[in-house]
């Protein structure tokens, strides 16, 4: 029964992987994503498809963003805006620990009211309470360990604002796809930004973004490759040693 079992899981994960075979990974469809959702229904836009725009009657320059002066900058709900990601870090970690301790004990009874020379006449061979017992200890420990890490990441996304918060904060998400022959490349990005940290391009760096989540993998054969097979997984959590 367990040889079953175990034979219907491996066939299960066959043939997900068996129906990919000859084939470019899938596009994610993106009709339902949260951005596209926030672009096709924007809060901002009246019924007449403009969006709302001050100006005064005197000034032959209005205030909207689609004027020469305007504002282009991402501020409401459904807006585009880029995300610039540089992420080029370093860190380097070292330790070390020693520790030595040494221990000596003797007990000897070279006399005691004569009873150490009465015993010793009835103990075998060279044996006498002259040196009782003598023991000596000593241990050594020592570890060393270091950690060295380098990333270096250059990216730019563009972002849709899904949300305004009440406190004028944005939420942001983006995603972008992009396939290499059999290889599909995938960036996520996420998190909240303030309006006045977006520049005057309508570009904001990953730093200034509050609960940033960005992803950068993929998926396809060259994944599949450098991935462990499902029998190498389960034998690394199951086997002890």
């Amino acid at each position: 029964m367990k040889r079953l079992v175990f034979a219907s899981a491996l066939s299960l994960f066959a043939c997900g992987k068996m129906e990919d075979v000859g084939k470019t990974p899938d596009f994610t469809p993106a009709d339902t994503a949260a951005e596209v959702t926030a672009m096709a229904y924007p809060t901002h836009i009246q019924p007449s498809g403009h969006a709302t725009a001050s100006r005064h009657e005197a000034s032959l320059w209005s205030g909207g963003r689609g004027s020469l002066l305007g504002d282009r900058r991402a501020s409401q709900h459904g807006d585009i805006l880029t995300v610039v990601i540089e992420i080029n870090d370093s860190a380097s970690i070292s330790n070390s620990t020693s520790r030595s301790r040494s221990g000596s004990e003797s007990v000897a009874v070279p006399q005691l009211l004569g009873v150490p020379q009465v015993v010793d006449r009835f103990l075998p061979g060279d044996a006498s309470l002259a040196n009782a017992a003598d023991a000596n200890s000593s241990s050594n420990s020592a570890g060393q360990g270091s950690v060295s890490r380098n990333e270096s990441l250059e990216l730019k996304i563009a972002a849709t604002v899904t949300d305004v918060l009440d406190n004028g904060v944005l939420r942001i998400q983006g995603s972008q796809e992009v396939r290499v022959n059999f290889e599909l490349r995938e960036l996520l990005v996420t998190g909240y930004v303030r309006p006045e940290d977006i520049s005057r391009r309508n570009e904001i760096t990953y730093e200034k973004i509050a609960a940033a989540r960005i992803s950068y993998g993929g998926r396809g054969q060259i994944s599949d490759v450098q991935q462990p097979r499902y029998g190498q997984q389960i034998a690394d959590i199951v086997l002890p040693f």
